[in-house]
């Protein structure tokens, strides 16, 4: 495998940003007369949680090893403690997350576009960011994880008053493209193509009971939702042991 740190300049952000981009590496090079074939990847986009960036799955958890057994390709881009939101008072990270970054990528790296190729995953705020990008645009990805996400981020408002006063500003939250129960609700409804969606949460959580309440809505409404719960708290140790179930899921499916 490759592991690559990527630094571009994102129209989206207005500024440089960096990505860790985890890539299965050809063989044969040395063999003069080994031409080596041009290959597509499927690609897991793989999102970090508040207080974390780009680098933290690489640090924390085995995920290059993981990924080899699956001949895939993980990007893990950096979105500060936007909550993969358009910010009224910052950038446009949701934008960057679910239009820019795929294509950037894909002029970079052999990633495929098909929609069967492409996944998303997250842990804590990036399962949040997700299943939002997942949802907000399921022509684009084929399944989608949340390990231990913030899912109801209308509960979670008051824990972070100036990060959310530099998101949300004053716009109304609930029922709107940024209140999952909601996105679940337009995309039951809808004729687009439904998302796998994995849900993962410890049972000693502080997100327990919201990760239940959406798992709840969304088997009310029917949307494809496999959801698992095992002991533990959030922390890495649970997440480096559970990005192999997403792997498993996605890539054996």
């Amino acid at each position: 495998m490759a592991f690559i740190q990527c630094d571009f300049y994102s129209e989206a952000l207005q500024c440089s940003t960096s990505i860790h981009v985890i890539l299965p590496q050809p063989v044969g090079l040395l063999d003069p007369d080994e031409a080596v074939q041009g290959k597509i990847y499927p690609t897991l986009y793989l999102l970090h949680g508040l207080s974390d960036d780009h680098t933290v799955w690489s640090r924390r958890t085995s995920i290059e090893r993981y990924a080899e057994s699956y001949g895939i390709a993980v990007v893990m881009p950096a979105v500060g403690r936007s909550f993969y939101t358009d910010m009224e008072y910052g950038h446009d990270y949701f934008t960057f997350i679910s239009h820019e970054l795929p294509k950037a990528a894909r002029s970079m790296f052999p990633l495929s576009s098909a929609r069967k190729d492409n996944y998303i995953a997250g842990l804590s705020m990036g399962g949040y960011g997700a299943l939002k990008t997942a949802m907000r645009h399921p022509e684009k990805f084929r399944a989608a994880a949340s390990l231990s996400g913030a899912v109801d981020i209308l509960e979670r408002l008051p824990d972070f008053p100036k990060d959310f006063a530099a998101i949300f500003g004053d716009r109304p939250v609930e029922g709107s493209d940024d209140d999952l129960f909601h996105l679940a609700t337009q995309l039951a409804q809808s004729e687009s193509p439904k998302p796998f969606i994995y849900l993962n949460c410890e049972a000693e959580d502080h997100l327990y009971a919201s990760n239940l309440r959406f798992r709840d809505h969304c088997k009310g409404i029917v949307l494809d939702i496999m959801y698992e719960e095992f002991p533990g708290n959030h922390e890495w140790g649970y997440w480096d042991q559970h990005i192999q179930r997403v792997l498993e899921l996605f890539f054996k499916r």
